[in-house]
């Protein structure tokens, strides 16, 4: 944006970064890699998690832009997105 002196894309880095900065976003983060279009329900029994907990870390994850979802009838499916996978790469360069 002009005017701001360029910190809009400081802003959004920051906004990434806040998505993947927890140990079990990016455990989702990795099954959904391996296992795409699962709903809240799947993840929270793959990672033998409370649902309302996997539902905090999934909302965070869609407004990060690292996974996005959809509608599949009654029940809302989740798949990682491009930004989510290139995350998912910066990170195995950590491990």
């Amino acid at each position: 944006m002009k005017g701001d002196g360029g910190r809009s894309k400081f802003y959004t880095l920051e906004k990434i970064i806040k998505g993947a900065s927890n140990h079990r976003r990016v455990e989702i983060l990795y099954l959904l890699k391996e296992k795409p279009n699962l709903s809240v329900f799947d993840i929270s029994e793959k990672l033998k998690c409370n649902f309302k907990t996997i539902s905090e870390h999934t909302r965070r994850l869609v407004q990060s832009g690292l996974i996005s979802k959809y509608s599949d009838g009654s029940s809302v499916r989740h798949e990682i997105t491009l930004l989510g996978e290139n995350v998912l790469k910066f990170l195995r360069t950590l491990e």
